[in-house]
């Protein structure tokens, strides 16, 4: 017996940037300068939702030898724009081309010391 289709396709979810900002600890062969105990990483991460851009971003930092320690989201361009934040143009191309790129981009490294 055959079934009729209802046309019904999954849709298909697009990619969007997040923003992330993730604190890593040290580990051997990491890349911080040295007497740091740690960085904060601004990420720019494309996925199809947060926690995709979340998983994507620290397997990315793991494969470079860093260690993840806690992750906090700042949500989608749209997102942030509507919170307020005010986002210039060179952020605004990092983030295109993190979602053309479909990439983990660091955008910045802020290295923490103990003083």
């Amino acid at each position: 017996m055959a079934t009729e289709s209802t046309g019904d396709k999954p849709e298909k979810r697009r990619q969007q940037v997040y923003t992330l900002l993730v604190e890593v600890g040290r580990s051997a062969g990491d890349g911080l300068p040295k007497g740091c105990t740690g960085a904060g990483l601004l990420i720019y991460a494309s996925g199809v939702d947060e926690a995709e851009a979340v998983r994507e971003s620290v397997a990315i930092l793991k494969q470079a030898d860093m260690a993840p320690l806690d992750v906090t989201g700042y949500g989608t361009l749209e997102e942030r724009l509507a919170q307020g934040d005010e986002i210039d143009e060179s952020e605004r191309a990092l983030m295109q081309r993190a979602l053309e790129e479909n990439a983990v981009i660091v955008a910045q490294m802020t290295p923490f010391t103990s003083d």
